[in-house]
């Protein structure tokens, strides 16, 4: 418990600017022996609080998007119940192989991708916007299913399709992971997959983590965090793979 409250505190501060905070969470659960989907499901409540107290960073700032959204409260809201729901019937020996994937994926497409911390607001076409709506839609299966690079990807969704900065698109994918994280936690509480007692404590240190991180999201430069948070990620990546998955066998 002393272990991972202090992995989910150092990660929830680094990834309010960086994202992908269950690339690193998940893992280091299943490192524990968690079961691979009460791991996911638990990691859920924990980034529900995380993503509370990120929110809560930018209030009365006027940076959230609101005009765009409602829609993506509600895009978000249909996405994360299907995500959920596929959670709950893949076979969770599979868990760790898709979770892995994931990991190597995120990094490589972190690594390439162009930066957009400087990106500044501009008025979005109307296919550009359709094309971020539905992206949202999509994104939101995947971040109800396992929401490992989930908020990174939507960042990037935000600042290309709707010509939002960057400050913007932090603080607006915070609020609509809220309602993802909240949506899939409810129906894998139902499911009897949440440890109530280990996500409240991991979702506290990830509030008080959220807050802040959000706090000093524009204040450091972010480069160096990136650098070291997708290291990890990899490492994790490889250990997963090589020790859990192949050596295990």
């Amino acid at each position: 418990m002393v272990a991972l409250s202090i992995v989910f505190f150092l990660t929830s501060i680094v990834s309010v600017v960086t994202g992908s905070t269950s690339l690193i969470t998940v893992p280091a659960m299943l490192q524990f022996g968690i079961e691979p989907r009460s791991a996911v499901a638990t990691n859920m409540l924990a980034l529900t609080l995380l993503s509370l107290g990120g929110s809560l960073s930018f209030r009365g700032q006027n940076v959230i998007d609101r005009r765009r959204l409602p829609l993506l409260v509600v895009l978000t809201l249909a996405g994360s119940i299907l995500g959920a729901f596929l959670l709950v019937i893949i076979p969770s020996r599979t868990m760790p192989l898709i979770i892995t994937i994931v990991m190597i994926g995120m990094v490589a497409f972190s690594m390439t991708k162009r930066s957009t911390t400087v990106s500044p607001e501009r008025e979005a076409s109307r296919l550009s916007e359709a094309g971020g709506y539905g992206l949202t839609l999509l994104l939101g299966v995947y971040g109800g299913f396992f929401s490992g690079g989930y908020v990174t990807m939507l960042t990037i969704a935000f600042v290309a399709l709707f010509g939002m900065s960057y400050l913007q698109a932090i603080s607006t994918t915070k609020i609509v992971n809220v309602v993802s994280s909240l949506t899939a936690t409810l129906i894998f509480m139902w499911r009897g997959l949440v440890d109530y007692r280990l996500g409240m404590v991991l979702g506290i240190v990830m509030f008080v983590g959220g807050m802040i991180g959000g706090k000093i999201a524009l204040k450091l430069s972010s480069t160096w965090l990136r650098r070291a948070f997708l290291a990890a990620v990899l490492i994790l990546a490889i250990k997963i793979l090589l020790f859990d998955l192949f050596l295990n066998r």
